[in-house]
């Protein structure tokens, strides 16, 4: 009987921690919380991304206006899939829109947007993803709202849609921008 329970046991472990992962693997990223909302911006310098015609930024450009940041690369098939919805998201909302460009040679980043076009005001080289990490950036593409004191107030994981631009971030947005 000792034998059998010892032969067994694992298999049920093993079998317990399929179904979690199997019952955890359609979650959506989305439901992860930052620890990053509702604190200051992390203090960095970032170069400009050579090649894309827009200046690099630092902790201190995210002050004085609601800032839209979002992380992205060229290699990255999810944000070309989001691209439009922030060029829509720069239209509609007429927030000024900063791009961390993660692990990314600048030559591919700036033919990248050449072949989409560029929303962004600013944009960061971050090749070591020292910057990303300090953020808490879990993968590209995320997006976070930056009120103008600096301070982070939402964060969108995975790419923006249609609906989530609408349900999501422009009222994520419009909070930052009422806010005191």
């Amino acid at each position: 009987m000792k034998r059998l329970v010892l032969i067994l046991a694992p298999l049920v472990v093993f079998g317990a921690l399929v179904a979690i992962f199997a019952m955890s693997m359609n979650r959506d990223p989305s439901l992860v919380r930052s620890v990053m909302i509702n604190k200051p911006a992390p203090v960095f310098t970032m170069a400009a991304v050579e090649g894309t015609g827009v200046p690099g930024f630092a902790t201190a450009d995210l002050t004085g206006a609601v800032t839209v940041v979002n992380v992205f690369a060229s290699w990255c098939v999810p944000c070309r899939e989001e691209h439009p919805f922030l060029s829509a998201l720069k239209a509609e909302s007429g927030v000024r829109l900063f791009g961390i460009n993660q692990r990314d040679q600048a030559d591919n980043a700036a033919n990248f947007l050449k072949d989409l076009g560029n929303p962004y005001d600013r944009i960061g080289a971050d090749p070591n993803n020292r910057v990303s990490i300090d953020w808490g950036v879990y993968g590209v593409p995320e997006t976070f709202v930056v009120n103008a004191k600096g301070i982070i107030t939402y964060k969108h994981v995975g790419p923006i849609t249609a609906e989530t631009l609408e349900r999501d971030v422009l009222p994520a947005i419009e909070a930052a921008k009422k806010a005191p």
